[in-house]
């Protein structure tokens, strides 16, 4: 029941939370803080049981939830199934590290604290849920429950535009979830349930009873119409979506079908909502203009949270739903999706050098960093995918840092802009290692992960058969870009006299105090996890390897 846990535990905090009276306030920092503490220890038990020789599916939960008769349409089939591999797995890791940083991180918040701590709790439940569910219809049902409290968490404890942002993040995540939305019901009618459909039709009594020689024949007498349509059960199921074998003959989204819609192929069609659907939530140019808002105006914890964890939402989705449902359209444009990766790179390097507020410029290196995920994973290289989970944690550790970073300063003095501060390393030594520790390990300085994640999709994208050499040649100007934007920072904000623009009157030793006890336990667990992920990689290899193997198998050059 691990996973279950991990999903219930914070809605239940969350529950708990909104029936207290207004006035508990401690209450609420406590109920969160042990809830996100027990998260990590459960993540770290399913990592411990997690077989890293095996690749399917690990710690499977699964219970039937709705069943419907539709006659001739055969029967809708939902269940709560929820499971790991060794894609979801460092994800689910990752997220209970950030969510519990994320709630120590809003230790000293004092507005609204009983909803602030409920729609917290609520969004760790969800977003975990996203990383475990294995039925579409539960993970499109977390996805979805993910926009309420993100929206609100950036329109109540926002800057002084979070309308605006949090509108913008709502909207063009909601359009994204319609694209995901329609695809899902296609992929619904167009495959069935093999175990069910087998007790359907009398094959077996019970579904314990079935064997692959079992699922291959009821395949080949779905394939020539042997089956009754009352008895086909139709599902959510991933496993099964996946599976060429189990779609209907004459199916919309069947890949042997050729089914056109607009004078294009119905899966071509299919694979572009699904992708710009996730696009949106990692997100990739052009869909990408709602992040730099949400950032800028999101309260610190909440900045956090969104780069260190749902971000990467984006990417598991390609993984798990684009690419897996649809490898054919997948490897068809390998090179356009390169491309756009490639542009993300090089828009959000250029961008974040222009910036002169430093949760923008962090905002778009985000935009650039995960330019490098989407490119490892058009590669269908097993460097290149291993390289884009290992970036999505690698970039959820440092994402995380820098936000924290760019929140110690504001606290201080309300100013984001760079050139409000000079010298800072004469009043705050400590938070000016930690910061250039920050800095150094994002722009991939060997030692820390943000080199490994960049070069192992470089080296996949580079090796790949599907995209020109050229590509990876122009992605390296992505490192040359983040090391010229946070290089720079550096030596403008923390180098020289120290001057720090007039802040209510304040002087500067007044205002500049170095770190406290609180942030110094944000930050340096955070370099910590940066420098041992970075020298021991295998950490997250042992893990992805098995399943990237077979991940890529069903991708070929004929």
């Amino acid at each position: 029941m691990i996973l279950s846990l991990l999903i219930f535990l914070p809605l239940f905090g969350s529950l708990l939370v909104a029936l207290l009276p207004e006035n508990q306030t401690a209450q609420f920092r406590w109920i969160a803080l042990i809830v996100t503490l027990v998260e990590v220890v459960l993540s770290i038990a399913a990592y411990l049981r997690f077989d890293v020789t095996v690749a399917d599916y690990q710690l499977i939960e699964q219970a039937n939830w709705i069943r419907l008769p539709l006659g001739n349409l055969g029967v809708a089939s939902i269940s709560y199934l929820v499971g790991v591999d060794g894609i979801s797995l460092p994800l689910v890791v990752l997220s209970a590290v950030i969510m519990l940083i994320g709630v120590i991180s809003s230790w000293e918040m004092t507005h609204r604290l009983k909803a602030y701590y409920s729609l917290y709790l609520l969004l760790t439940g969800t977003i975990l849920g996203c990383f475990v569910a294995l039925d579409f219809f539960l993970f499109f049902l977390f996805f979805e429950f993910m926009l309420l409290p993100m929206y609100f968490l950036i329109g109540l404890w926002g800057g002084p535009r979070r309308e605006y942002a949090s509108i913008k993040f709502f909207l063009y995540t909601l359009l994204g979830s319609l694209l995901i939305l329609l695809v899902m019901i296609g992929l619904y009618l167009s495959v069935m349930d093999p175990v069910s459909t087998a007790v359907a039709a009398g094959i077996i009594e019970d579904p314990s009873m079935i064997t692959s020689e079992i699922v291959r024949t009821l395949q080949a007498y779905l394939q020539n119409g042997q089956l009754n349509a009352s008895q086909i059960v139709h599902t959510f199921d991933m496993r099964y979506l996946a599976d060429m074998d189990n779609y209907l003959p004459n199916a919309f989204l069947n890949p042997g079908a050729g089914a056109v819609a607009m004078g294009v192929l119905a899966r071509t069609l299919a694979f572009w909502a699904v992708f710009v659907g996730f696009a949106i939530k990692l997100p990739i140019v052009p869909v990408h203009t709602w992040l730099p808002d949400a950032h800028v105006e999101a309260p610190t914890p909440v900045s956090v949270v969104l780069a260190g964890v749902l971000l990467k939402i984006g990417g598991y989705g390609f993984l798990r739903i684009a690419w897996n449902f649809f490898p054919d359209g997948a490897a068809q444009y390998a090179q356009t999706l390169a491309i756009l990766g490639v542009l993300s790179i090089v828009y959000g390097g250029l961008n974040a050098l222009a910036q002169v507020d430093v949760k923008k410029m962090i905002a778009y290196s985000s935009v650039s960093h995960m330019g490098f995920v989407l490119l490892g994973i058009a590669s269908l290289t097993a460097e290149g995918i291993n390289g884009a989970i290992y970036q999505m944690v690698s970039h959820g550790i440092l994402s995380a840092m820098l936000f924290l970073i760019a929140g110690v300063l504001y606290d201080r003095t309300h100013d984001r802009r760079i050139d409000s501060y000079r010298g800072l390393i004469q009043p705050m030594p400590q938070y000016t290692a930690l910061t250039a520790i920050a800095f150094f390990a994002s722009l991939g300085l060997p030692g820390f992960s943000g080199f490994v994640g960049e070069l192992f999709t470089l080296m996949g994208s580079f090796q790949s058969p599907w995209l020109p050499g050229w590509l990876t040649a122009v992605a390296i100007t992505g490192i040359l870009l983040a090391a010229a934007y946070f290089l720079w920072t550096l030596q403008r904000m923390f180098f020289g006299p120290t001057w720090v623009r007039p802040f209510e009157g304040q002087g500067v030793t007044s205002v500049l105090t170095d770190l406290t006890i609180r942030e110094k336990i944000l930050l340096i667990p955070l370099g910590l996890m940066a420098l041992g992920v970075g020298l021991f990689p295998n950490l997250i290899f042992n893990l992805t390897s098995s399943t990237v193997a077979q991940w890529l198998a069903k991708f070929s050059i004929e």
